[in-house]
């Protein structure tokens, strides 16, 4: 059987996405059939349109997202209709080799579903990150599927789906903050404000904002930022030394991806301090650090990929503590529309207006 349903495509490059009828197939081995109920607008979303993932278009737009499992194909044990599901991009093997050195955060064979959903004329679609939840119905590999407690509500659990669980693993995984550090974070959008909530779940004491947007450097003090520094007026670098008693950071985390940035970074660090880069670069960007200073500095310097998170352990985990009132993940909701808001809610998070425009279907 094939479902028939709304969902919002990418068409060409740069240009605006529209409303589709999307043709859906039954699940099949090792598959999921996922009835979404909401979806955040993600920068990797605007990537896609624009070509900066790949060329492979049309595409359908949307990964962040949270929903209800509608059916299961053969083979699938690890969920079943009715359960509430937190959607990831990196559905693990558990066979390759670093899954079997105990390291599934950085599987080496993640696998999406391999029937294709496509346009009414035929139309082959490319999912964006093997999701493609700015529909109605999706289909998946059901190990990108995480059951979470569903009294969270899909608006913020889908949330963990990409860029706040990246900001949030950047900090407890990658960075591994404790209570005894200071932490930096450059680039406060929906990344950099994850890594300042996974701050503050660490009890860091310290948490220091920066950004070049007031706006943004509001919300990451609401989140729990207790110094913010706006790079339109001073220096970053001497900024974070002056609030660390001349020190500079414990863990710098860097949540725009740019050159630049990077390193403010490495630089606005204590020695064998720990730089974080989960802000993802462009193909043509390049770095110049003298090595002398990559060596006298110690430390570490580490890339984050997807916060090195662990869906089935970080999913419920972070779900819980939202519940319980120690991770306000409602405060990235800017707002929630409609699929027919996406091209909106795109320019408003291009133009910094918005934290997070979640889709509510």
């Amino acid at each position: 059987m094939t479902h028939e349903v709304r969902g919002v495509v990418a068409g060409a490059k740069g240009a605006p996405v529209r409303m589709e009828t999307i043709l859906v197939p039954d699940p099949g081995p090792g598959e999921a059939l996922v009835d979404i109920q909401a979806c955040g607008v993600c920068h990797t979303d605007l990537h896609y349109r624009e070509g900066g993932i790949s060329a492979d278009f049309p595409f359908l737009l949307g990964h962040e997202a949270a929903g209800v499992i509608a059916d299961v194909g053969p083979g699938v044990t690890e969920v079943k209709p009715g359960d509430f599901v937190v959607l990831n991009w990196r559905a693990v093997c558990g066979r390759c080799r670093s899954c079997r050195r105990g390291r599934p955060w950085y599987c080496f064979n993640t696998h999406n579903a391999r029937q294709p959903m496509t346009l009414a004329d035929g139309t082959r679609l490319s999912p964006a990150l093997g999701i493609g939840a700015f529909a109605e119905r999706t289909l998946v590999a059901a190990g990108q599927c995480t059951k979470v407690d569903p009294a969270a509500g899909p608006e913020v659990s889908g949330l963990l789906g990409c860029g706040v669980m990246a900001g949030i693993g950047a900090a407890i995984n990658t960075g591994a903050v404790s209570r005894s550090d200071s932490v930096a974070v450059i680039g406060c959008g929906g990344v950099g404000n994850g890594a300042i909530a996974g701050a503050r779940l660490a009890d860091a004491h310290t948490i220091i904002a920066v950004d070049l947007d007031q706006r943004k450097l509001d919300w990451a003090r609401e989140i729990g930022a207790t110094h913010v520094v706006n790079a339109r007026e001073t220096d970053p670098v001497e900024a974070i030394r002056e609030r660390t008693r001349g020190h500079g950071a414990d863990v710098v985390i860097e949540a725009v991806g740019r050159p630049e940035t990077f390193k403010q970074a490495f630089y606005a660090r204590d020695h064998a301090g720990t730089v974080v880069l989960v802000g993802v670069p462009t193909p043509e960007m390049t770095l110049e650090i003298p090595l002398l200073d990559v060596f006298s500095r110690g430390g570490a310097v580490k890339s984050s990929w997807y916060g090195d998170c662990l869906p089935s352990r970080d999913f419920p985990m972070l779900i819980d503590l939202y519940l319980q009132g120690r991770l306000p993940l409602d405060k990235f909701v800017t707002e929630t529309i409609g699929l027919d808001g996406v091209e909106a809610a795109v320019d408003k998070m291009r133009a910094g207006e918005v934290l997070r425009s979640v889709v509510r279907l």
